[in-house]
């Protein structure tokens, strides 16, 4: 049957829309170039010969195809230490934020809490109105939390957009399962834990996707409060140490480097090398990750949006 229709499909299209249809293509096309460049163009960067990439001319394959970019990133001893505390406070705070936002969302969203309005309002108010930067540094002194690995957790351990992304996802769930749920004797937590968690599922990964990429890419909290310990650094904060030791290791030119480059030693790097290598090596886990939630990322981002 399909080899009819298709022929069907073919003799009833109009000019137009083959016209349609390869304006369609062209355009996205474009965007995916457009979209996909500018990552590329950095990864070759980052493969390139520092000295070769000073020439520019670089598009869509390296001139020079090198390691020193990233063997000069990863000689330093603390940035495998720092990978492994940025893993794990992704992973914790992660893990501590959505299942904290779920249970707040799933509180405010029961149409018998009394104070659902209320305190849906407290909680939106925090978006638009903060302390600052001083009266948060005393809060996190006061808690004893400088100096300590829950700094990086304990902070955004309810996130307010987080919170009402899954509230909304969950206000949109048959309330028919959860009033059977209560007829079978099943309390609040447990309701919670054994239809409410796994049901919305879309709307946590898409929350875990936004966590996690926060938590990843962090670094202004470790400059504010971790900054004395090395073993509490992270990958974030070590890279952009090493792109500031780079930038003002860089004593010449361009031109400069240029003109000595046949002079120039084989881990020669400059920033702009440097920048790149870092931004592929921050990027590649949330990019190998992205692929497995990207169908909950989706469908949480349609559904969750529907009730406001």
């Amino acid at each position: 049957m399909a080899g009819p229709v298709k022929k069907l499909y073919k003799r009833n299209r109009s000019p137009g829309d083959v016209i349609f249809d390869t304006a369609n293509v062209l355009l996205l096309v474009l965007l995916a170039v457009i979209t996909l460049y500018p990552f590329l163009n950095t990864l070759v960067v980052s493969l390139n010969d520092a000295n070769d990439s000073i020439q520019g001319g670089l598009y869509l394959w390296p001139r020079a195809f090198s390691w020193d970019n990233y063997h000069y990133v990863f000689k330093e001893a603390t940035i495998f230490h720092a990978t492994l505390i940025s893993i794990l406070r992704t992973v914790i705070g992660t893990v501590v934020t959505v299942f904290c936002s779920a249970m707040v969302a799933y509180t405010i969203s029961r149409p018998e809490f009394v104070l659902r309005k209320f305190v849906t309002i407290m909680f939106v108010l925090t978006m638009y109105l903060n302390g600052g930067l001083i009266p948060n540094y005393l809060l996190i002194r006061d808690l004893h939390m400088i100096g300590s690995f829950w700094v990086y957790v304990v902070p955004g351990i309810i996130g307010v957009f987080n919170m009402i992304v899954i509230r909304s996802f969950i206000e949109g769930l048959p309330e028919g399962i959860i009033e059977s749920a209560r007829m079978d004797g099943a309390g609040d937590f447990r309701t919670f834990m054994r239809i409410v968690l796994p049901l919305s599922l879309p709307a946590l990964a898409t929350v875990a996707l936004f966590t996690g990429v926060f938590q990843w890419n962090s670094w202004f909290d470790v400059f504010l409060y971790n900054s004395q310990d090395v073993n509490l650094s992270t990958l974030q904060y070590e890279l952009m140490k090493l792109l500031a030791n780079s930038n003002s290791n860089s004593s010449m030119t361009s031109a400069d480097a240029f003109a000595n480059s046949a002079n120039a030693s084989a881990n020669f790097v400059t920033p702009t090398s440097i920048r790149a290598t870092m931004t592929i090596v921050a990027s590649l886990p949330m990019i190998i990750v992205y692929p497995f939630l990207q169908k909950y990322f989706v469908k949480g981002m349609t559904l969750g949006g529907v009730k406001g």
